[in-house]
């Protein structure tokens, strides 16, 4: 990331427990899912947990709303009025708040002009019907009932938390910049070396301008108990090679030399063109903790996509800058689940990846590491492979502290059609150690079950390199293209395990001392890839016995009751992803 120097942010919402979170149906009772330890701590968000029992106070100028920030005392609301445009950069000072005693700022649009809480908020509430190349918001009114807070100058802005604060909740407002042609780098966080806790954004639309930079909505840095629920993230993108910044994200996080966590992100419409939502990537002295990612749509519209009919790129005429959907860089006990994400391609420094978790440390993390991470009941469309699990050094060289204790299952990949896809490598899942890593960043307790790609054609469903003898891998349960060569060589030459292996199980008996690779349903597959016994390898997709194939794109992925497969799975269920419960976790989500 650059210039994540110019905010650390918040922090969150409210009072935390131990037991549920809002809209939090799911949680097992047990607190680890397979090899991942679910989160500890679920930040509540509810309206009733954040009570202003103090005075309402009406503001109508930018003065007025800074007079009423610096003079506000907890338990205040203060309402922005709706309509107006609030021009500036403004600042949230620390207060001596506590759980009974919120400062809300919110539109003083009355409650019932608002989408009701729980109810994502989309532009309509700001007068705007529509947005060229996303989903339709369905405005039932394009009357403008939120107030919008504007960055007018250069660098980050226009919410600025000052050291120490804390308790402020955030309803119906717009948030974004002007002054074009300029980069705007984070248009929410905290001042630098800052921290700040329990902050909420509810029903709030962030976003910046069509072909400006524009680099971030909200940079968590720094931040306890922060919740971000309800909201729409939109255009936020760095131009390529004319640009002044490289890497975008609707929300992000993970650095800085402040304790952070825990995080909710809870029914969200997010996007970027960098990565969705991303932590790490940049200097840290800890590690976020208990991060909940859920109901959320994360999307790139393919009008940015090089080529495409309606092309929008940067005022030069460059394309924006896209890496990937979801990426984890640094974060322990992450749950993930019940989401949409839509539309990935390559170009840049990657390939098309919908998810990747990768520890990283740029020189100045030692502590950083990905852990403990649960994805699961979750669909993706229109990217151009799978994942990437993949534990490395740095471009300068640094190792991690750890990459490990993964637990993904129950997802659907689909239209996964990379031949089509921009500079995409059709790969779909990548498990890679650098051979170079020390012992402690080899790849390792890793379990991927209950996976169902769909796609008309992969170039090779595994892409696998890393040292000899790595521990606990299962791929299992899974169905799956081969691609028309099965497996690749991610390099590293005669140092890896991949070395003069010819055959799938081969690579997987001298990469891995543990592992289980069975009962999984590979499409295309050619006698010459020779997998495990265990697994059954089948033609195409409509040989599998899906109850509606359709070329691997908008189908029905359950299996028939003559399908040759139904309940073959090592736990005597189907192989593939429970649709069902995939489409019950993201109803409503898209």
């Amino acid at each position: 990331m650059q210039r994540l120097t110019y905010a650390i942010v918040l922090a969150s919402c409210i009072v935390v427990q131990s037991g549920l979170s809002q809209n939090l149906s799911n949680r097992p009772d047990s607190n680890a899912d397979g090899p991942a330890e679910l989160p500890q701590i679920y930040v509540n968000s509810a309206l009733k947990d954040t009570p202003a029992p103090a005075k309402t106070v009406l503001v109508k100028t930018k003065e007025e709303l800074k007079s009423a920030l610096d003079t506000a005392v907890c338990g205040e609301t203060i309402k922005l009025q709706s309509g107006t445009d609030f021009r500036g950069n403004f600042n949230f000072p620390a207060k001596k708040c506590d759980d009974a005693h919120w400062i809300i700022l919110r539109s003083s649009a009355d409650e019932n002009e608002l989408p009701p809480e729980g109810t994502r908020i989309t532009p309509c509430y700001a007068g705007v019907a529509s947005l060229p190349g996303r989903p339709e918001f369905s405005c039932s009114s394009n009357k403008n009932v939120m107030a919008k807070i504007t960055f007018d100058s250069r660098g980050s802005g226009p919410i600025r938390f000052l050291n120490g604060a804390n308790h402020y909740r955030f309803i119906g407002l717009e948030i974004t910049r002007d002054s074009p042609g300029t980069v705007t780098y984070n248009l929410v966080g905290t001042e630098e070396k800052g921290a700040s806790d329990h902050i909420v954004f509810d029903r709030v639309w962030l976003h910046g301008t069509a072909q400006d930079e524009t680099t971030r909505g909200i940079i968590l840095t720094g931040g306890r108990y922060v919740a971000i629920v309800d909201s729409y993230f939109s255009d936020f993108h760095c131009v390529a090679i004319t640009g002044a910044c490289g890497d975008s994200q609707a929300i992000a996080g993970g650095i800085g030399d402040q304790p952070m966590g825990p995080y909710k992100i809870v029914n969200n419409f997010l996007e970027a063109s960098g990565e969705n939502v991303m932590f790490g990537g940049g200097p840290a002295t800890s590690i976020p903790f208990d991060i909940e990612i859920r109901h959320n749509h994360l999307f790139k519209p393919l009008i940015w996509a090089p080529g495409s009919p309606g092309f929008v790129g940067g005022t030069s005429g460059k394309p924006f800058i896209v890496k990937n959907l979801f990426e984890l860089k640094n974060g322990q006990r992450v749950l993930f689940e019940g989401n949409i994400l839509e539309n990935v391609w390559g170009g840049f420094t990657q390939v098309g990846f919908a998810i990747l978790l990768t520890p990283k440390n740029p020189g100045k993390c030692d502590v950083c590491a990905v852990r403990d991470v649960t994805i699961r009941y979750s669909w993706v469309k229109h990217a151009g492979a799978a994942m990437q699990l993949g534990n490395g050094l740095s471009d300068t060289g640094f190792g991690a502290h750890e990459g490990s204790h993964y637990s993904i299952h129950d997802l659907i990949f689909e239209d996964m059609k990379y031949a089509d896809c921009f500079h995409c490598n059709g790969d779909l899942f990548q498990l890679t150690t650098a051979p170079s890593a020390p012992a402690s960043l080899w790849l390792h307790d890793v379990k991927i079950q209950h996976i169902t790609v769909a796609t008309d054609r992969a170039r090779s469903g595994w892409s696998i390199a890393g040292p000899v003898g790595q521990q606990n891998m299962t791929f299992q349960d899974n169905i799956i293209d081969a691609g028309t060569i099965g497996h690749v060589n991610a390099g590293g030459g005669a140092t890896q395990c991949y070395f003069q292996q010819e055959v799938m199980k081969g690579v997987l008996d001298r990469c891995w001392n543990q592992y289980h690779f069975d009962h999984n349903v590979i499409m295309n597959a050619l006698p010459k890839h020779k997998y495990p016994q265990g697994n059954w390898t089948t033609g195409g997709g409509s040989q599998v016995g899906f109850v509606n194939w359709n070329n691997g794109a908008n189908g029905d992925y359950h299996l028939s009751p003559k399908s040759r497969y139904k309940n073959k799975a090592s736990d005597e269920k189907d192989p593939g992803a429970d649709v069902d419960a995939i489409l019950k976790a993201t109803s409503g989500a898209a």
